[in-house]
């Protein structure tokens, strides 16, 4: 087995005690209000967002931190939490694609667009096949607390790719309508009308994934990595576990991506 447990050596952040505690506070507090600063100023757009995502992962990992012994002790629990982070990240993915329409004439507010729930076509398909054949193929040993993380990274990198690709296929769509009706004229089907348009940019979703995989060890020392090398591995098995990783989150986010496309040209998201 690659993956093996072993007592950790130390921590990457110090927050022994009181002081390290307020340590800690004062920087995610500075980050996430520079952030916001930097934000308004430049008139990018997400300032409270910023403040909010922070906040919120706080809170999230605080929670988290005093459930996960309870969840790691038993394979129900650790079930029950992966379908937690596969609702999540469909739920996330979903919102970012499905934007509240415009209110109708005569109403009082913008009518909700149900169509979120697509999105966990391309978050299961992507990171459930990919995490289940890592666990038959003995790479990764069948115990909660070595599922848990990896099933995470994984699913995490299928919302990340599903996001990416869906709001650069429907971007694609919008500004691209008229090349859509010319494809339309000519007699090609809808879906294959949408592909010819938002296949190319949706594509660049996988870039990121890309780009990490082929500067890993140069640019960055990824979680993975670093985390083994914590726990007493050694650096070869940290490092068989990182391209373990990598390799993965490239079949994930191919397929999630190829299936936000086909969901997005069929119409799943925003009907045309």
């Amino acid at each position: 087995m690659i993956l093996t447990l072993a007592p950790a050596a130390g921590g990457l952040v110090s927050v022994n005690g009181v002081s390290g505690l307020v340590r800690l506070a004062l920087v995610v507090v500075v980050c996430a209000g520079l952030a916001a600063a930097i934000n308004h100023w430049g008139q990018l757009g997400h300032g409270r967002d910023d403040i909010l995502a922070a906040l919120r992962a706080s809170l999230q990992l605080f929670v988290v931190g005093l459930l996960i012994a309870a969840v790691l002790g038993s394979w129900w629990l650790t079930l029950g939490f992966i379908i937690l982070m596969l609702s999540v990240a469909s739920l996330t993915a979903g919102k970012r694609l499905t934007p509240k329409r415009a209110k109708p004439t005569g109403t009082a507010r913008n009518t909700e667009n149900n169509r979120w729930w697509f999105a966990a076509a391309p978050v299961v398909l992507g990171a459930v096949p990919v995490a289940g054949g890592l666990m038959l193929s003995g790479l990764i040993p069948r115990q909660t607390i070595a599922v848990v993380p990896i099933v995470g990274i994984l699913i995490g990198g299928a919302m990340t790719a599903t996001t990416l690709a869906g709001k650069r296929a429907l971007d694609a769509l919008r500004t691209r309508h008229g090349e859509y009706e010319a494809a339309l004229s000519i007699g090609l089907p809808p879906r294959d009308s949408a592909m010819l348009i938002a296949r190319e940019d949706a594509s660049l979703a996988l870039v990121p994934g890309l780009d990490q995989t082929r500067t890993v060890g140069l640019v960055t020392l990824p979680g993975a990595f670093v985390g083994m090398l914590l726990g007493g591995a050694s650096p070869l098995q940290a490092a068989a576990v990182q391209l373990v990783v990598l390799v993965a989150l490239l079949l994930v986010q191919a397929i999630a991506v190829l299936v936000t496309v086909e969901l997005v040209a069929r119409g799943s998201f925003s009907p045309r």
